[in-house]
């Protein structure tokens, strides 16, 4: 049996609730993710997310944990919901002539994933910057023979002035550097994520119909959020460095995915595609745990039904 229809609105106001919630639950471990993703050999200032963390807070304080929170709170609501309804979208034109079947589910999420890169790339780029900021600032202060001479201290720039000055400099282009890298990070994503979830949630409905029990919906976001986050995670390590304009002296900077992958092979090894992995995946976990939750309580069908009904 096919689930129910929800309306457009309810999807789009669904996907943003459960992205504001989810992400002011778990930025900062992406903020260690991105910090930690970006280290390269002779400039480790962290060791682990935990390491990073306290540092963080000793450093920048509580609120440094949230650098470039505002940024992801404002785009994850387009993001979020561009990403959930374009693969129901999806999902039901490709089974209007049958069944769903695996290949038909993957398609509908790698259509959600090229969807979704119109806002999440500029999103991306904008909170990179303000992430790794803190780690460029404690690099000059414990490291400076690895800070570049003439590095910008991003740490004083807002999101607002950061996106003037790239529109200034690169024009529209550079919001949106690393989209091919984002394109190769969320199009797999969604090719795993949504058809693990779907058939992951078909496991716990009772008798094979209706909606599943809500706990069984978050379990099932959090284990198809985990393993598709590490299962692309070589590629957002890549995307976060070809995305982060500040860097150290002693530090490679790179010309598209080909040249990154080459010198992170040779400089660093094939584990350095695993940097960050298990902080993706404690922050993608509860993330889509959090939104499939929040869709399937139906919680912009009820804020919906609160307005007032225009008569016919």
């Amino acid at each position: 049996m096919a689930d129910k229809q929800i309306s457009l609105p309810a999807k789009l106001i669904n996907g943003g609730i459960a992205g504001l919630i989810g992400v002011t639950c778990v930025f900062p471990i992406d903020l260690a993710k991105t910090r930690l993703q970006n280290q390269q050999n002779g400039s480790r200032l962290y060791t682990n997310m935990s390491d990073c963390l306290i540092k963080t807070i000793r450093s920048e304080g509580y609120f440094g944990m949230y650098r470039g929170a505002a940024v992801n709170l404002t785009l994850v609501t387009p993001e979020k919901a561009i990403k959930l309804a374009a693969n129901d979208f999806f999902r039901h034109h490709l089974s209007k002539d049958g069944k769903l079947t695996l290949v038909k589910e993957m398609l509908a999420g790698c259509g959600a994933g090229t969807c979704q890169v119109i806002v999440t790339t500029p999103m991306e780029m904008l909170k990179i910057q303000l992430q790794d900021a803190g780690r460029i600032a404690a690099q000059r202060k414990l490291m400076p023979e690895t800070v570049a001479a003439g590095t910008v201290e991003a740490k004083s720039q807002t999101a607002m002035q950061l996106t003037r000055q790239l529109l200034r400099e690169k024009g529209i282009a550079g919001l949106y550097k690393g989209l091919g890298a984002t394109l190769l990070r969320d199009v797999p994503f969604s090719i795993i994520y949504f058809p693990l979830f779907a058939n992951l949630n078909n496991l716990g409905k009772k008798d094979g119909e209706g909606p599943a029990p809500f706990y069984v919906s978050f379990m099932s976001g959090c284990l198809a959020g985990s393993t598709a986050a590490v299962a692309v995670n070589p590629v957002d390590v890549i995307k976060t460095r070809l995305q982060s304009l500040n860097r150290g002296s002693t530090e490679d900077t790179y010309n598209g995915v080909t040249d990154c992958i080459r010198k992170i092979m040779r400089n660093e090894g094939p584990s350095a595609f695993l940097k960050g992995a298990y902080c993706r995946a404690l922050v993608i976990a509860p993330l889509f745990g959090i939104a499939q939750t929040v869709y399937f309580f139906g919680v912009g069908e009820f804020i919906l039904s609160l307005l007032p009904k225009k008569d016919n």
